[in-house]
């Protein structure tokens, strides 16, 4: 019964932290002017490892550029976007997001780099510059700050939007048409990150409470508990590998747990070793 009650607590609880990291928003243009141009970035995916926020861009350009009658554009688009604040703000390596006249504007899929250490799993966060947006229409004869908006979600990640007023317009207290995407995990996967962490401690743990007795004498030596051992040593590396965000091979987690649970394990299979040659020896010999 006490399983019983723990188990569901534990279904009830996982089902609440979802609720912790709800999606952002989504995109509502019934709120903004027809002069606005909105560039929507959806978030999508995030490689901690590279450092690299996936997103998809749409540009929502203002009503003057769009035929509300046949969903298409009246002109060319380009979209730059642009990380940084102020000055110091310098185009993004993805180039111009190109969007022809004549064609309804498409989702275009591209990286963002968003800054962390991914070697700090599962407590690391990730974030990205500051983010504004320019529209050029006609062939670059007109260029528009755009608004930037963000929505979408990601599995596992608390995602927060921050935004900051346009460089082009500071004093206006309503201009905050840049944005910086911060990124930190859910407490949902990071209690089971932990969870499992508990779990790689504990096969050690169990391995040398079995084996020290055996070894020191007080119990009997049980020859079946050595299959036990290599199997507790092999399933290391799939527990490892099962880590949700994959942290790098490394990382704090393999220098204060993984290395010594293995290194744990191993004095643990070797004393059940020194078990086995003490009860090897004592055998009494053979009668001829």
């Amino acid at each position: 019964m006490a399983v019983v009650v723990i188990y569901v607590l534990s279904l009830i609880a996982v089902h609440l932290l979802a609720k912790s990291a709800p999606p952002l928003p989504p995109l509502d243009l019934s709120k903004f002017h027809t002069e606005d141009s909105i560039v929507k970035l959806r978030v999508d995916d995030i490689k901690t490892v590279a450092n690299r926020l996936s997103v998809n861009v749409l540009v929502y350009p203002e009503d003057k550029l769009y035929d509300e009658n046949f969903g298409v554009l009246k002109a060319d688009a380009a979209v730059r976007l642009y990380l940084g604040s102020g000055s110091a703000a310098v185009p993004s390596d993805l180039g111009d997001l190109q969007y022809p006249v004549g064609k309804a504007p498409a989702q275009i899929a591209t990286t963002i780099a968003a800054h962390g250490d991914p070697g700090n799993w599962p407590f690391d966060s990730y974030a990205t510059d500051e983010i504004s947006g320019v529209v050029y229409t006609g062939n670059y004869h007109e260029k528009v700050s755009a608004r930037i908006e963000v929505t979408g979600s990601l599995d596992g990640w608390d995602v927060s939007v921050n935004r900051v007023h346009d460089v082009e317009d500071t004093e206006n207290p309503n201009s905050l048409d840049d944005v910086i995407i911060t990124l930190h995990r859910a407490k949902g996967q990071l209690i089971f990150d932990l969870g499992i962490c508990l779990i790689l401690i504990a096969l050690p743990v169990l391995a040398l409470i079995v084996a020290i007795p055996m070894a020191l004498g007080r119990t009997s030596f049980l020859p079946p508990f050595s299959t036990w051992y290599a199997a507790m040593l092999f399933a290391i590396v799939p527990l490892r590998n099962f880590l949700p965000g994959s942290p790098p091979p490394g990382s704090w987690v393999d220098q204060a747990i993984v290395l010594w649970v293995l290194i744990a394990l191993v004095v643990a299979m070797s004393l059940f070793v020194v078990a086995w040659v003490r009860q090897r020896d004592r055998r009494p010999p053979k009668k001829a």
